[in-house]
């Protein structure tokens, strides 16, 4: 599996409609602020079924009582790959 470059990871933030992630260093991060303890428990549930399912799996923070921090990073190289656009997508489209 290939790292993408910082030109391709910012080309494929704006034109994948991921303009809630932000790119730091090996990683793209999102946090997501929700209603309620139980609706940020329900999204990480639903992350994780997301992940599964691609067999890509992102560090997932509950903060707060109300927000949720993902962070997504191919660890096996060091650095983002399509595998981590491919999982923002899925999450972006959960968000909707």
């Amino acid at each position: 599996m290939e790292t993408l470059t910082d030109e391709q990871i910012d080309e494929r933030l704006g034109t994948a409609g991921l303009t809630a992630w932000s790119h730091a260093g090996p990683t793209l991060v999102r946090d997501h602020q929700v209603g309620d303890f139980p609706a940020a428990i329900a999204l990480v549930n639903a992350v994780a079924a997301a992940a599964e399912e691609l067999d890509h799996h992102p560090d997932i923070l509950v903060h707060g009582w109300n927000k949720v921090r993902l962070t997504l990073s191919t660890h096996s190289v060091g650095g983002l790959t399509e595998a981590d656009f491919a999982l923002a997508g899925r999450i972006e489209a959960l968000l909707r």
